[in-house]
């Protein structure tokens, strides 16, 4: 028999929100904290750029919230982008408190700039802000005792009657064994989805599975067309996912081709500092246009002492490929990086499904719209973490959970045929980066609708017949992940934010968020 747990919160997801809200929330509370994989292992962790707050005399809060608004083309949620620009000083001082040291100057934060701001707002940890901002978390976290920490293990479905939500069925990687986590209440902080491309600046952890979850549990998903892809993922044969900060950007770095010529202008008034969509695409145009593998970014104006000061990280790590950027320009391609859609959510992060809530990146809490402000990501972490820990403080635990099955894995066997799940994994991905991608057409989207169907029809027959494994969870996720993309991206007829179909390059003048349902 397989065990079954039993817990006042379940949290799904390690990343930055998930840790915050299992600190935000009551000592009297029993949590449960699912890592996939390591602890830290996820795209908060290696988020380099920072965290925007109104923290300068010269800004307020309404700059921001404009901000935050152009940068939305239209679909930013006003309600909600205040809400978050206004608790974004208290985000940064609850940083603090669990021990995160921010860059200072003078005595004062060290603000810097990026795509899409009109000030000096973003407040970081040199160039590994994440990685600061997480090991402060874990470090708070691991001393609650109310808190139980469950590594490698990944949910597989939510355990759901009549609209409310007890919980979730749990792979523990470690036994292969499904285990059954009984809650009054699940907050899903699973992050984005970006493996679902070929190229992507994320973790193998972002797979899409808190999305692909809430939708089997009939939440609604919703703008999931408006992938962004960052313009510049370090180019390299051996350089996995690196990202090459906004940030470099920020304090002047110029996009160039091969020759040395610069070419945002020709783009964008704004230059290097438009919003990432245009930048994405800019570079693909260039690329496509002159047969280029990747275009270059050049920080190399700067002294080195000051290079190595600011950007640490990315220094070491062009170094050890053989790059000297305080010398050579980096060569860089656009990548997936950020899931600006997912599971629709209220101001205290609730789903529409009672006792289910989501936070960070697999939400959608209305805060980017077509497209998300840089630095504007970790902030919403930690806003609607807090946000979500007070209201679940302040509910009721009265009501005693149904009963569930264990999980029945009697009539399924061992799979033989490991290589179709890793042959499906990278046809899904490549469909997706060659159709679905920065530019898309109606052509290219009904094309890899028609394969996604096909791919899905053979996911659900394997998923039947054999033994659950991490993989196939993932896998089972994925091709999800990937039509509800293509759904979403073939519903929205116009060209806005991260979404560009050639078909239909206008944008229209209402403004509709692409609402999908399972059916």
């Amino acid at each position: 028999m397989s065990r079954q747990h039993q817990f006042d919160v379940l949290i799904i997801g390690t990343g930055s929100a998930g840790l915050m809200s299992a600190l935000q929330l009551s000592d009297k509370l029993s949590i449960a904290l699912i890592a996939k994989d390591k602890i830290l292992e996820g795209s908060s962790y290696y988020a380099q750029g920072g965290i925007s707050a109104v923290l300068d005399a010269d800004d307020d809060f309404n700059a921001h919230i404009k901000d935050t608004l152009a940068t939305a083309s239209g679909l930013g949620n006003e309600t909600a982008i205040r809400f978050m620009v206004e608790q974004a000083p208290g985000a940064i001082k609850s940083l603090e408190k669990v021990g995160v040291h921010f860059t200072q100057k003078s005595n004062q934060y060290h603000l810097t700039t990026e795509g899409g701001h009109s000030a000096r707002r973003v407040v970081h940890v040199a160039d590994k802000t994440g990685q600061s901002i997480q090991t402060n978390l874990f470090d708070s976290v691991k001393n609650k005792k109310n808190i139980t920490l469950f590594e490698n293990f990944i949910a597989i479905d939510l355990l759901t009657k009549n609209k409310h939500c007890y919980g979730s069925y749990i792979l523990n990687k470690s036994t292969n064994e499904v285990e059954s986590f009984i809650a009054h209440k699940t907050i899903i902080a699973t992050g984005g989805a970006s493996k679902a491309y070929l190229y992507t600046s994320n973790p193998d952890t972002s797979t899409g599975d808190g999305i692909a979850m809430a939708y089997r549990a009939e939440c609604d998903i919703v703008n999931m067309e408006f992938t962004q892809f960052h313009p510049t993922c370090l180019y390299h044969p051996h350089a996995k996912s690196f990202l090459i900060s906004e940030a470099l950007r920020g304090e002047g770095g110029k996009l160039v081709l091969q020759n040395g010529a610069a070419f945002m202008r020709k783009y964008d008034d704004r230059g290097e500092l438009a919003p990432r969509d245009i930048v994405a695409r800019a570079i693909d145009s260039e690329m496509k246009t002159n047969g280029f593998d990747c275009v270059y970014l050049d920080i190399s104006f700067k002294e080195k002492k000051w290079i190595v000061k600011h950007f640490p990280t990315i220094y070491k790590k062009c170094a050890s490929f053989g790059i000297d950027i305080s010398k050579d320009p980096i060569p860089v391609v656009p990548a997936a990086h950020y899931t600006c859609g997912g599971i629709q959510t209220n101001l205290d992060a609730q789903s529409n499904i009672t006792n289910l809530y989501a936070i960070g990146e697999v939400a959608h809490a209305g805060v980017h719209g077509a497209n998300r402000m840089a630095s504007n990501s970790l902030l919403e972490c930690i806003v609607f973490a807090k946000s979500c820990a007070k209201h679940i403080n302040q509910s009721t635990f009265g009501e005693v959970a149904p009963k569930f099955d264990n999980w029945d894995a009697s009539r399924v066997t061992p799979s033989q045929e490991k290589v179709v799940v890793s042959h499906l994994w990278d046809e899904i991905r490549r469909i997706m980066w060659n159709f679905v991608g920065i530019v898309r057409s109606n052509k290219r989207l009904n094309y890899a609708q028609l394969k996604l169907t096909q791919i899905q029809n053979e996911v659900n027959e394997y998923y039947r017949l054999y033994l659950i494994s991490s993989d196939l969870i993932e896998l089972r996720n994925l091709v999800k992940i990937a039509q509800i993309i293509i759904q979403s991206a073939i519903t929205r007829a116009e060209s806005r934010g991260l979404h560009y179909n050639e078909d239909y390059p206008k944008q229209l003048k209402e403004p509709v968020d692409t609402i999908i349902q399972k059916s």
